[in-house]
């Protein structure tokens, strides 16, 4: 089934313990849609850019079947840029640059055969944006899921708590959702957040995995210990295109298949990890794919 995927598509530099990468492709809907590719072949991806980026790298996307009719290429103008410096665990970071540029004026118009689309990934946007998106939508989309981060919740937090109200799964980090419900623990915010809208909550917990919680259920899937982790950026876009991409494949939305569609989406996370920007992600196999995900189920089998 078909996916739409909305954020950026970004020029990151990037700097952690195993090294430094500079101008490499980032963005949260690159990231996404390459993971997404591996489960299908019907992606709508939803940008902007300048002209400065590279044709070649809209080529290798559109080679993993990802329709970029959505992609606005504006002339005369540079591509959202990211610089940021990762601490010896990995888990912090410090942001060096954000240059907004062609994403200072993003207007995302939605093609019209990508009103039809399915399943929704909206990337971390301000929730204006997001809700722009949906009101473009045709209304006959199977799962809507938004990313937000605590920023939004800084200055926006009206704006994102009328938005929630429109999607089915919210994606954030274990700090988010204690911010966003106002309560420490994790079961309580669940609780809190699901009547603000979302019948489904994952919460990402880096290293630690992720938790799923719907309708009084909770599922809790690990992170792959990996014996080294070059680049973080963009593992938790990279996890919800995972996400996203097995339930499309499936064409299937309960809390079974949910479960499932989060160790697919910390299968992908996990490659993404390996290697620099999307690196990883662009040479994967299915057997790849495959592998890793019994790898997931013999770490949790007992």
């Amino acid at each position: 089934m078909s996916i739409l995927t909305v954020g950026t598509v970004a020029f990151d530099t990037i700097e952690t313990p195993r090294g430094r990468a500079e101008m490499v492709i980032g963005g949260a809907c690159t990231y996404a849609s390459y993971a997404a590719s591996y489960f299908s072949n019907e992606i709508n991806l939803v940008s902007i850019v300048g002209d400065d980026f590279p044709q070649v790298e809209m080529d290798a996307l559109a080679d993993k079947g990802v329709n970029l009719e959505g992609l606005e290429i504006k002339q005369n103008a540079k591509t959202f840029f990211w610089e940021g410096r990762y601490h010896e665990n990995m888990n912090q970071r410090d942001t060096l640059a954000t240059d907004l540029n062609v994403l200072d004026d993003f207007d995302p118009q939605l093609p019209e055969s990508y009103k039809s689309s399915k399943y929704i990934m909206l990337g971390n946007l301000t929730p204006a944006i997001q809700q722009q998106v949906i009101d473009q939508l045709d209304g006959s989309q199977k799962i809507v899921v938004l990313d937000t981060m605590n920023f939004w919740m800084d200055v926006a937090m009206d704006e994102l708590k009328s938005v929630l109200k429109n999607v089915d799964v919210l994606t954030i980090n274990d700090e988010e959702a204690r911010q966003l419900s106002g309560v420490h623990s994790l079961v309580k915010a669940s609780e809190i957040i699901h009547e603000m809208g979302p019948k489904y909550l994952i919460i990402k917990k880096g290293e630690h995995g992720a938790l799923l919680f719907s309708e009084g259920k909770i599922f809790s899937a690990p992170a792959l210990p990996l014996a080294e982790v070059f680049d973080p950026t963009g593992a938790g876009d990279t996890f919800a295109g995972g996400f996203i991409g097995y339930l499309a494949k499936h064409d299937t939305v309960d809390f079974s298949h949910m479960k499932k569609a989060v160790i697919y989406g910390s299968v992908m996370a996990s490659f993404c990890v390996e290697e620099f920007s999307i690196n990883r992600l662009k040479t994967l196999t299915a057997e790849d794919v495959n592998s890793r995900y019994e790898t997931f189920v013999e770490l949790t089998s007992f």
